[in-house]
This record gives structure tokens, sequence and C-alpha cells, in this order.
């Protein structure tokens, strides 16, 4: 399926292209926080951080998405979650990708075993999808980060 026919489908995906705004400088302790026994705390911000330029590679190519379902819980991405994806990285062996398969967009790891192409959820209740010639598939981007709230 091309683009334009995809994008005429009744499920679309809104790309909208990341702009930069004024950016609020955020504070960012230079020093690590250890998760395990406390460390003296030091009394000085290293800098300013905008976390676009952490999470943002290739603004023309980046989009955020939010996730619906439970096929990715494994690797840390659940129902609500907003992904950054980046269209300029190369899909790769085990990359989390977004992609279109039968015009449906699902989030999966992409694996190649031989000849073959899966799409593999990390969530053990749920079996692969074996992308073959006929399937109609594209890969839209690649999961960079993973944003969600901590309960």
């Amino acid at each position: 399926m091309d683009l334009l026919s995809f994008l005429d489908s009744e499920r679309t995906l809104a790309v909208i292209p990341y702009e930069p705004s004024a950016a609020l400088p955020i504070p960012f302790f230079g020093s690590t926080i250890p998760a395990g026994f406390p460390s003296p705390a030091e009394d000085y911000i290293d800098k300013s951080l905008d976390l676009n330029d952490l999470v943002i590679q290739h603004p023309a190519a980046t989009f955020f998405v939010r996730v619906e379902g439970d096929s990715m819980i494994d690797a840390g991405i659940h129902s609500g979650d907003v992904l950054v994806v980046d269209r300029a990285l190369t899909p790769g062996n085990g990359r989390v990708v977004v992609a279109v398969v039968g015009g449906e967009f699902t989030v999966k790891r992409i694996r190649k075993v031989g000849d073959r192409l899966f799409l593999v959820p990390d969530n053990p209740d749920l079996d692969p999808l074996e992308i073959s010639p006929e399937t109609g598939f594209e890969v839209w981007g690649i999961v960079t980060y993973v944003i969600h709230r901590v309960k």
C-alpha cells in the first residue's frame, strides 16, 4: 500500500513534525543519583537540560505516538505510554518498531530468522506475526524512547 492510499484509509496516524519552541530551562543536576544507598547531595546545578535535545536525534524525522495495548509490556512499554519514534533510523534485528501491517498500526520488535521476518511482541501471552511478501507491511520508524508516568 502506498503512502497516499494509506493516508486516505480509515485508520490514520497524524504525524506532526517536531518544531522547537521557546525552551524553558529545566535544571539538570550533573551528578548521578544511585538507586541503591543514599549518597551525599551536591549543592549545585550543572546545567539546564532540554528534553528535546536528549530524546530527539533527527528532528525532521521524529514523531510521538501514544501506545494502546499490552503487547510490549516486557520491553517496558505500557498502554498509555508515549513513544518517541525516529523515521531516519534503519530497522535492524531486535529493534522495536512502529509498523503498519495490513493497514493497522502496531508496535513490535522486529526479528529476522534466516530469510523469514517476524514482528514479535514482548509479552509471553502473545504470538509473533510472520511477515510474508503478501503481507501489507511497512516500518514507520524506530522507537528510541518511551515516556511514561511512574506509579
